[in-house]
C-alpha cells in the first residue's frame, strides 16, 4: 500500500499529525519503537508530574499546621506511588490509541529506517517490512546527553532521568549534575521525599535559561529546605559514587543523576544524505519542511524548542501545509510558554528583561492576589511583566508560585497577540483567583 504520509516516532509531534491526517482522509502509518506517547508521555513529562504531585501532597501534609490543620504519622507508600504513576501512563497511551483508531491510520511497533528517497516517494524498513509513503514526517524525539565526564560510563550508581523515574526504592542520598528545569524538578521531587540532595550546576545559577528572578527566588527557598546547590561548579571526574569537582571537593551519594540536556535522535535516518543540520538537529522552514521536498520534522529533532507542547505545534503546521490548508500557519516561537514543575512552580513566556532593548519590567509579589494568600502560607511569589517603552505591548511574563502553570496561557496570549496595556486591562479576570496577579501587575506598568 502506498500511503500519503509516513510518520517516524509516536511522540506529541508523532501522534498529533497522524491523528490530523488520518481524520484528513489521508492514508498515514506511524513507526513507533517502544510505546505511543514517546518520551513525554512514558518517560518524561508524564510520570514525573504524577511522582511530583504524590510528594507535594505528602509535602503539605507534612506542614498542614500553617492552615490549622494537624497531621499525626504523616508517611508515605513510594510503591503506591510508582502504582499510580503507571496507571495514569497506562490511560493516556489507551487513550491516544483510540483517538488513532480509524481506517486511515496503521501503527506499526518497531525500529524504522529510511532506505531510499525521491521526490515522489520515500521507501521506510520495519521488522523486515518495506513500505512506501509520498510525505515523510521525522518525529524521532531527541534522548539523554551523557557528558564525556571520565568515570561516568558503565558506572552502576549513575542514573539518567528514565531510571530516576523507574526505580522502586528510593536512595539515601542524591547529587544531581545538572541545575536545569529537569534536575529541578527532581531536586524536588527527591526533597519533598525526605532525601538528601545535592544540585551542582556549571552556570552561575540554576535554571540559568529562565529570568534570573527566577533562580534569585527559587535558590534560597530551596536552600532553607535542605537542598544543597552548587553553582559556578563543574564536575571533573566521577569515580564509584564519589564526585569531584574543578575545586578539588568530593561529594558522595548513593545515586548520581545526570541530566545535563537531551540531543536529536537521528538514527535509521542515514539513507538522507542529504538533509540538512545544524548542531546535530534538523533544520527546518516556518512550515517544518526540510531542505528535501517531501521530508518534514517536528518536535525536539529539530533542536527548536524541547518541549511537548511546542511538538504538537509544529506537527499542526506540517499537516497544515502537507494539506495545503489556507491560511498557512507558522508557529510563533516568540510566545511559547514554560513551565517548571518545581514548588512553588514556574511558568514563563515571551522575553527577559534584558533580553532586548526599549524594554522595562515591573514586578509584583504574589501576595497582590487573595487567593494566593489564602492559599500559600508562608509564601510571597512573584509576577514580572516586561513592557515595550515605545508600543506598552506585553513582550514577556515570568512568574513563581502555585499555581502559576495553570494561568500562563493567558499570557501567552497577550503576548502572541501584542496585547498593549490598554488592550489587557479590558479583560475582566474572576474574583478571587491567583490569575488575577497579571492583571495587578500589568496595571503597574501605566
Amino acid at each position: 500500500m502506498n500511503y500519503f504520509l509516513a510518520i517516524i516516532g509516536g511522540g506529541p509531534a508523532g501522534y498529533t499529525a497522524a491523528e490530523l491526517a488520518s481524520k484528513a482522509g489521508k492514508d498515514v502509518i506511524l513507526f513507533e519503537q517502544s510505546s505511543l506517547g514517546g518520551t513525554c508521555l512514558n518517560v518524561g513529562c508524564i510520570p514525573t508530574k504524577s511522582l511530583l504531585y504524590g510528594a507535594k501532597q505528602y509535602y503539605n501534609a507534612t506542614h498542614a499546621q500553617r492552615y490549622g490543620v494537624t497531621a499525626e504519622n504523616v508517611n508515605f507508600d513510594f510503591a503506591a506511588m510508582q502504582k499510580r504513576k503507571t496507571i495514569v501512563v497506562r490511560k493516556l497511551v489507551a487513550g491516544i490509541k483510540q483517538r488513532l483508531n480509524n481506517e486511515h491510520c496503521t501503527i506499526v511497533t518497531g525500529a524504522a529506517s529510511v532506505v531510499s528517497r525521491t521526490d515522489e516517494k520515500v521507501t521506510i524498513t520495519c521488522n523486515g517490512e518495506s513500505y512506501e509513503a509520498e510525505n515523510l514526517l521525522i518525529c524521532t524525539g531527541s534522548t539523554n546527553f551523557v557528558p564525556p565526564i571520565p568515570g561516568i560510563k558503565d558506572n552502576p550508581a549513575i542514573w539518567n532521568s528514565t531510571a530516576a523515574l523507574e526505580t522502586k526504592e528510593l536512595p539515601s542520598s542524591l547529587v544531581i549534575i545538572g541545575g536545569g528545569v529537569i534536575g529541578m524538578e527532581f531536586a524536588t521531587l527527591y526533597s519533598e521525599l525526605g532525601i538528601s540532595v545535592t544540585v551542582i550546576e556549571a552556570l552561575p545559577r540554576i535554571l540559568a535559561t529562565l529570568d534570573e528572578s527566577i533562580s534569585n527566588y527559587l535558590t534560597p527557598v530551596y536552600t532553607k529546605r535542605g537542598v544543597n546547590i552548587l553553582t559556578s561548579s563543574k564536575v571533573t571526574a566521577i569515580e564509584g559514587n564519589n564526585v569531584t569537582l574543578d575545586n578539588g571537593e568530593t561529594l558522595s551519594a548513593e545515586r548520581i543523576l545526570v541530566c545535563v540536556g537531551r540531543r536529536a535522535n537521528i538514527s535509521g535516518l542515514e539513507a538522507l544524505a542529504d538533509l540538512e543540520y545544524n548542531r546535530g538537529a534538523i533544520v527546518v522552514d516556518d512550515f517544518m519542511r526540510t531542505n528535501l521536498p517531501n521530508v518534514y520534522a517536528a518536535g525536539d529533532v529539530t533542536g527548536k524548542i524541547m518541549l511537548a507542547h511546542v511538538a504538537s505545534r509544529q506537527a499542526e503546521v506540517a499537516i497544515g501545509r502537507m494539506l495545503k490548508q489556507i491560511p498557512v500557519q507558522r508557529i510563533a516561537y516568540n510566545a511559547i510558554p514554560s513551565v517548571v514543575y518545581t514548588n512553588p512552580e514556574v511558568a514563563c513566556v515571551g522575553i527577559s528583561e534584558d533580553a532586548l532593548e526599549g524594554c522595562e519590567a515591573h514586578t509584583l509579589p504574589m501576595t497582590f492576589s487573595g487567593r494566593f494568600m489564602a492559599e500559600n502560607e508562608g509564601e510571597t511569589g512573584s509576577c514580572k511583566v516586561v513592557i515595550n517603552t515605545k508600543s506598552r505591548s506585553i513582550m514577556g511574563v515570568h512568574m513563581v508560585g502555585n499555581p502559576c502553570s495553570e494561568f500562563i496561557a493567558a499570557a501567552s496570549f497577550a503576548v502572541r497577540m501584542g496585547y498593549t496595556i490598554p488592550e489587557f486591562m479590558q479583560v475582566v479576570f474572576p474574583h478571587p483567583t491567583v490569575s488575577e496577579i497579571l492583571r495587578e501587575t500589568i496595571a503597574e506598568c501605566k
